[in-house]
């Protein structure tokens, strides 16, 4: 049976939430800690960009105006909005067995736990292979790419991942209702013409859990799915810790909030 830490964290800010993800992706590959699964969510919500996505597609004075936060996530892929989600990160050693092989490759195994979580709330998901990923739009949820978890075609789960640092990080967002299309209050486009376009086609391409099940399904209730999912998926006996960061973790968080993830010079150095 596989050890794992699991943790459940407080809402916090999109510089604090990327900072501990890759905290917890060094400790994990040091060998200080082990292989961890955090679901989390965002206060504000938050337009997050891909690691290579061009800063000029995200509207900053927008979203500020609307309140949220803007961050670039070390992982690539498009842009997403953080709120009313449950958003899952899994840390593990970059020797794991779940990792080998391509990065396509280990999504397709850790779809299967996501797959299973889903299918205990209700839902009908399957996960599509798809080898086209459209560079040109801003959104993440335009389009399914890699391997996607998708309910009639349309995508319920974005993920992404990095590997460095004898580790791979993914995370990813369970959109859990409200309009998925929001996202377009924070992009760039030429004229409102074409942000009401490109609301109608996300609507169509994408979908949240509600949809999906036709009623709500709180945070807490989708977590517990997804974890279960994974503990059964891969044999996983979750362990709490309390406080649910080492001290190093923590100190290594606070050092990447203020040094990366909260300054202009890394969300808008492209």
């Amino acid at each position: 049976m596989r050890q794992w830490r699991l943790i459940y964290d407080i809402p916090a800010n999109g510089a604090w939430n990327m900072a501990v993800d890759e905290s917890l992706m060094e400790s994990v590959g040091a060998g200080q800690s082990p292989p961890t699964l955090r679901f989390y969510s965002w206060n504000p919500p938050c337009l997050s960009l891909g690691y290579g996505q061009r800063s000029t597609e995200g509207d900053f004075m927008r979203a500020d105006q609307l309140g949220w936060d803007v961050v670039r996530r070390p992982t690539g892929g498009r842009a997403i909005l953080h709120t009313d989600e449950l958003t899952y990160s899994l840390s593990l050693p970059a020797a794991d067995d779940l990792t080998a092989g391509t990065i396509v490759e280990s999504y397709q195994r850790i779809s299967l736990a996501l797959l299973a979580g889903l299918m205990q709330l209700g839902a009908a998901p399957r996960a599509d292979q798809r080898a086209e990923h459209i560079e040109l739009e801003a959104v993440c949820f335009e389009t399914p790419s890699h391997y996607e978890i998708t309910v009639d075609g349309r995508k319920l789960v974005g993920s992404a991942q990095t590997r460095r640092k004898k580790a791979i990080l993914q995370h990813g967002s369970l959109p859990l209702w409200r309009d998925i299309a929001r996202i377009c209050n924070g992009l760039v486009f030429p004229d409102d013409a074409a942000r009401l376009a490109a609301e109608r086609h996300i609507r169509q391409r994408a979908l949240t859990l509600a949809d999906a099940l036709s009623h709500e399904i709180t945070w807490l209730e989708a977590a517990d799915a997804v974890t279960q999912g994974f503990a059964d998926t891969f044999d996983v006996d979750f362990q709490y810790y309390e406080p649910t960061l080492t001290d190093l973790e923590f100190d290594r968080a606070q050092q990447l909030m203020s040094d990366v993830y909260a300054t202009p010079e890394w969300t808008r150095r492209r």
